[in-house]
């Protein structure tokens, strides 16, 4: 025979309020991670505009490998700075286990698109496939948006979910510029703007 589970609500209450104060009050981690990917994958969304753009007078097939080097140095980047993560230990609280949570999913959502992608022009040849090659800075922007509002909903912080509304809202103004080598470089202002300059400002809140 087992017991019913007794409800309290003012623990309930207590648990709430505690998290809250405790996501406002914890610096947030893996700030370098974001910086890093706003820097590789921003320096990289520049270069493909060069390339396009005629600028840096290389052909066309030089854009994948361009992407794909930044890819394998956010790899890098990425296990170097989950290692250290490990290494320093401390206490990891409810919050950051979140934001971290959202940013991992987002990482795998990106990974699962461009995954889609290949299937898409496998399916459908390639000329779907650069159809829904057009939209991934927005998609990506979108995705990031998303990180954003779950990382300030758990730290509490309106700038934060500034960055959240202007990352959903540079989503449609990349799309503006589909067609074009300016769409890459309006996406690498905004990995820059949205995505480096606050890694970096996390950071120096972490150390400070």
């Amino acid at each position: 025979m087992t017991t019913p589970e007794t409800e309290d609500p003012a623990a309930d209450i207590a648990w709430m309020r505690r998290l809250a104060e405790e996501g406002s009050r914890t610096p947030m981690q893996g700030a370098a991670i974001l910086f890093g990917a706003g820097v590789i994958y921003g320096l990289a969304s520049v270069g493909h505009w060069a390339i396009a753009s005629g600028v840096a007078g290389l052909g066309m097939e030089a854009v994948n490998g361009l992407w794909l080097g930044a890819t394998l140095l956010f790899f890098v980047l990425l296990a170097f700075n989950i290692y250290r993560l490990k290494r320093a230990g401390g206490v990891q609280t409810s919050a950051n286990r979140a934001s971290g949570t959202a940013w991992a999913s987002v990482g795998w959502g990106i990974f699962a698109l461009f995954a889609s992608m290949a299937v898409l022009a496998w399916r459908m040849g390639d000329e779907a496939a650069m159809v829904a090659l057009a939209l991934m800075p927005s998609v990506i922007m979108v995705f990031y948006g998303a990180g954003w509002a779950v990382t300030a909903a758990m730290q509490r912080s309106r700038p934060l979910w500034g960055l959240a509304l202007a990352s959903f809202a540079a989503g449609p103004l990349i799309a503006l510029f589909t067609g074009s080598a300016e769409q890459y470089l309006a996406y690498g202002a905004a990995l820059f703007l949205l995505m480096a300059l606050p890694g970096w400002l996390l950071m120096r809140s972490a150390r400070a």
